[in-house]
């Protein structure tokens, strides 16, 4: 039998050449309208981080989303206690200046969500340039085990924001 797969992949020039690689999961590209759909992405992702960089974090960790002309939070201003996605533009700001540490001291899963963000923006434009299939494998892992666990973050940088809020501790 081994002598057969020797004669089948003989060339014109007599030589021998190893089987082609089977290629998972068809074609090794992506179509046009997919790289665009990618392109598309990353100048939204980019966007973000561009007006995230322009923007000075205020020194409460809290209430940079002002200084874009959104209104101050009513759930804050009604119950005296944070948002679930209290200091999110804060800790965004942080982390697009490159002070990570201090981005995650405001509020570790916008901190979290920032470099991800930016992670994205790379994959993204990966995607556009090359073709490549990153965008695809991406969505797939897109589970309900993924989304449960994005919740617990927000859940979670939303308790640690608790935890820190101003008179929290004293009461």
């Amino acid at each position: 039998m081994g002598s057969e797969r020797a004669s089948s992949a003989l060339t014109e020039n007599g030589r021998t050449s190893p089987p082609p690689l089977p290629r998972p999961g068809g074609p090794a590209r992506v179509g046009l309208k997919e790289r665009a759909f990618a392109a598309v992405m990353g100048v939204g992702l980019l966007s973000v981080l561009v007006v995230a960089a322009g923007l000075t974090p205020s020194a409460e960790g809290h209430g940079t989303h002002t200084r874009l002309g959104i209104p101050p939070c009513s759930w804050a201003s009604l119950s005296g206690y944070p948002c679930p996605t209290c200091g999110m533009t804060t800790s965004f700001a942080h982390a697009a200046d490159g002070n990570v540490l201090r981005a995650i001291r405001v509020q570790p899963a916008g901190a979290l969500l920032c470099v991800l963000t930016a992670a994205g923006f790379w994959g993204a434009m990966h995607v556009a340039a090359t073709g490549s299939r990153l965008g695809r494998l991406v969505g797939n892992a897109m589970s309900n085990r993924v989304m449960w666990i994005a919740l617990a973050v927000l859940l979670g940088g939303w308790g640690y924001k608790l935890a820190t809020w101003p008179g929290v501790g004293s009461m």
